[in-house]
């Protein structure tokens, strides 16, 4: 399997990518997707603390990661360990994002996720079962409640894993981020770690289906303590989020930052629940 420099994606793919992805990358992705969502679905019978479904979770991700043809590295990896309990935040590039997450996060955590992901067969079964936190973006009012179960899961002393942006870019740089991780943050008075991944917009972008290998960065930067935020202060925290997770981001990208960043959060919390 051919792996590629980090750079553009050719608009068209070499021939060799497309004959790979459609006939060998493709079933076996989907094949290992059903094989693993089965055995955590069947997990979920008899565990309830949702050990074994997210170890069975880890090892579906590094097999994905293994089909896709491309090398992780992690950077920074020391500060994914200095907090027992943290909100772990990153850039959203691709499909592709989830599985490198679960196969680099050395420890267990539930993921808040966009809540149509648990319509989605096997994926969604694991989903549902195994304890993760849906939230509705497009319903303020069903966030907020999202949200506070969020909340709960973080004082129980799980860590949470979400994507501020609520959705995958389309051009690979950063979309603005949502308020979510900062509120659940401030409000369990738990660190906010950024992170930012980089390479998986290349490998397989929004609205493709063929996977294009490339060296994958996942770039770990130090905790943000949220001792002494207040509510009031969720969109400073998160302008403060997005900052850094931009400066990981193309410290590490071939993409140039814009000369005027124009990312704003976007509020998706009511004025009541602050």
């Amino acid at each position: 399997m051919t792996r590629h420099a980090l750079g553009p994606r050719p608009d068209t793919l070499p021939l060799s990518n497309r004959f790979l992805s459609l006939f060998v990358q493709a079933p076996i992705f989907f094949s290992s997707t059903a094989f693993f969502g089965s055995l955590s679905l069947a997990a979920s019978l008899f565990e309830k603390d949702g050990k074994l479904q997210h170890r069975i979770a880890q090892a579906w991700a590094r097999t994905s990661v293994r089909i896709s043809g491309c090398p992780v590295s992690v950077l920074g990896e020391e500060n994914l360990r200095q907090y027992p309990v943290a909100v772990y935040t990153c850039n959203h590039l691709s499909y592709m994002d989830t599985p490198v997450i679960f196969g680099s996060l050395p420890f267990q955590f539930r993921i808040v996720a966009r809540h149509d992901l648990w319509k989605l067969p096997f994926i969604g079964w694991h989903l549902r079962r195994s304890g993760q936190v849906p939230v509705n973006v497009d319903n303020p009012r069903a966030s907020i409640s999202s949200l506070s179960s969020a909340v709960k899961t973080l004082k129980s002393g799980m860590p949470l894993f979400i994507f501020p942006e609520g959705g995958r870019t389309e051009s690979g740089h950063p979309n603005a981020f949502l308020n979510g991780p900062a509120f659940m943050a401030i409000r369990a008075q738990v660190p906010i770690v950024p992170m930012a991944l980089v390479g998986t917009h290349e490998l397989l972008p929004i609205h493709t289906a063929q996977f294009y290998p490339v060296p994958i960065t996942l770039a770990v930067g130090k905790p943000i303590e949220t001792t002494g935020y207040s509510m009031r202060q969720v969109e400073e925290l998160t302008a403060r989020l997005s900052d850094e997770i931009c400066r990981l981001y193309y410290a590490h990208s071939y993409l140039k930052a814009p000369a005027q960043p124009t990312l704003e959060a976007i509020t998706e919390i009511p004025e009541s629940a602050l």
